[in-house]
């Protein structure tokens, strides 16, 4: 594999775990799909941090942090709470107790958004797949990722020097 091909791999998965999604009900505030879960994934990893600090080490705007935060609070999976030191400042946090929304998509599985997308969707071919991504998401953990935006951050770093 190359890594145009892993690329194009993540994109797929990423796919598919977007439809395994269940659709949040209501009228609140929408987002991406994408956003929503790398902020509520920063959140988890940096709790009591803010809508800045977020968009500063996930690479996002910081209006669709704000909007992804506006949408996590509202299904009850983050709480924003004020700032101690800087009553100006809130800081956001995992919810204390986990909301109907946040026990329905741990509910979810995969299995029906990976049928619909296996050219073979019986059920020996999804569960290969699945035993295939428990195995990937065992050795490539979120840290992972923080060690490759680390890295990536330091060798920008370094040829941005005169």
């Amino acid at each position: 594999m190359n890594a145009v091909e892993l690329f194009l791999l993540g994109r797929t998965l990423m796919k598919i775990g977007e439809q395994a999604m269940p659709q949040p009900k209501g009228d609140g505030p929408r987002g991406s799909v994408r956003t929503v879960l790398v902020v509520l994934g920063d959140v988890v990893a940096h709790p009591g941090t803010t809508v800045s600090e977020i968009a500063a080490r996930t690479g996002l705007p910081q209006s669709q942090v704000s909007t992804a935060v506006a949408r996590l609070e509202s299904t009850g999976s983050v709480e924003g709470v004020p700032d101690a030191a800087d009553r100006r400042r809130r800081l956001i946090r995992p919810a204390e107790a986990p909301s109907a929304r946040v026990a329905e998509v741990r509910a979810a599985t995969i299995d029906d958004a990976l049928a619909a997308a296996l050219p073979d969707p019986g059920p020996e071919a999804v569960g290969e797949v699945t035993a295939a991504l428990a195995v990937l998401a065992r050795h490539l953990t979120p840290e992972v990722a923080a060690r490759v935006r680390a890295v990536d951050a330091a060798a920008t770093a370094v040829r941005s020097q005169p």
